[in-house]
């Protein structure tokens, strides 16, 4: 990827492989080498994703998204777009979590379980 950021996906298995680089003893230098060739990014790059693998270990690969349209009731739109705008986050991200919160507490109250 040139010019710009990695998506989160393409940046989550950088930085894994540079964590399974560090974890086979692999010296920092070779390893941002290696990470530079295999994914055609600068050194530099390389060495920041060594550093947040050294920091953090593998991270999770985020999951595939979709478009997924809905009808709501407009103030219900309105109030969740205030909620996302004043807490800095993106409206799918409010959303998402919304759902998956929903979703558990269903799963966990159900009486057919």
């Amino acid at each position: 990827m040139s010019g710009g950021r990695a998506s989160a996906d393409v940046f989550a298995e950088r930085v894994n492989a540079a964590a399974d680089l560090l974890a086979a003893d692999v010296p920092a230098a070779d390893a941002a080498r290696e990470l530079a060739a295999r994914f055609g990014c600068s050194p530099r790059q390389a060495h920041r994703y060594l550093q947040r693998a050294a920091r953090s270990g593998h991270v999770p690969v985020p999951a595939a998204a979709a478009v997924f349209t809905v009808k709501l009731p407009v103030p219900l739109i309105a109030r969740v777009r205030a909620y996302a705008a004043a807490s800095g986050r993106a409206l799918s991200a409010v959303v998402g979590q919304a759902l998956e919160e929903f979703l558990a507490r269903t799963h966990r109250d159900d009486p057919r379980r």
